[in-house]
């Protein structure tokens, strides 16, 4: 029975591109693929971080090279995809795990507040989608893959304060399910992991004041914010065959926070 598990659930010797991954819930998932056999792309913009990951990987006995990227540098990401390939032999998995957000104050200017906007769809949404279609002759090649996008509870809920950071988790939520149609005949899947709330530097200040963060707790079923290494499960389970007949689907890793009812 195990070996059958081992077997279904298996990314060994597949490579796995993944993003943000110097830090947090990219950080996390990256190890967690080498951990589990995958040669993994650690891409970032952060050099010392995105390095510290890559060795993680390899002091742990897996694989795994880090590659600088910009992810509004839309030339750089077509270069980190061709390096990957040429340096692997081939992309089976994508993880768009980076991410930006920018809360509002209320003395932003109109100037201010559109240039955070699109910075954060620059990097949220339409590097992800730069990203998977540089990947698409890559997978084909290798006879399919798995794109994999982290999304957020943001994405089907509203949240005050920055609509730039919910507009962007939206799109990539919908943007998926478009590119699962889109992709399909090339045997490549498209889903999502939505997480909640989940201890990162993204959330320091909330984790860090006591009524923000009992009050974020309030709407878990779990009674505990979630850990970047929550991710790594349903990442697995979505790069590997045990998923094959999943597509364009969420997956929400948020403690029950999008199911629970009264709080």
């Amino acid at each position: 029975m195990s070996s059958y598990i081992e077997q279904l659930f298996s990314v060994e010797g597949k490579v796995a591109i993944v993003t943000g991954a110097a830090a947090g819930m990219g950080e996390a998932i990256a190890i967690g693929l080498g951990k589990a056999g995958a040669k993994v792309a650690v891409a970032d913009r952060d050099e010392e971080g995105g390095a510290a990951t890559a060795k993680a990987i390899n002091d742990a006995g897996g694989t795994a090279t880090f590659y600088a990227i910009d992810l509004v540098d839309t030339d750089r990401i077509q270069e980190v995809v061709k390096e990957v390939a040429e340096e692997y032999g081939q992309i089976d998995t994508l993880v768009n795990a980076a991410g930006v957000t920018f809360p509002l104050k209320d003395t932003d200017s109109l100037e201010d507040r559109l240039a955070n906007y699109d910075l954060t769809m620059s990097i949220d949404l339409r590097a992800a989608y730069a990203l998977t279609i540089s990947c698409r002759e890559h997978m084909k090649k290798a006879g399919g893959g798995s794109v994999i996008n982290l999304t957020s509870i943001n994405s089907i809920v509203g949240f005050p304060g920055n609509p730039g950071y919910v507009a962007a988790k939206g799109g990539m939520r919908m943007m998926s399910k478009g590119l699962a149609m889109d992709l399909t005949g090339d045997n490549i899947r498209v889903n999502n992991i939505a997480p909640g709330y989940i201890k990162t530097a993204m959330t320091a200040g909330s984790q860090a004041d006591p009524e923000m963060y009992n009050s974020r707790l309030r709407h878990m079923i779990v009674q505990r914010w979630g850990e970047p290494e929550d991710m790594v499960g349903a990442t697995i389970y979505l790069a590997s065959s045990a998923s094959s007949y999943v597509t364009g689907q969420d997956i929400f890793v948020d403690g029950g926070w999008t199911a629970k009812g009264l709080t």
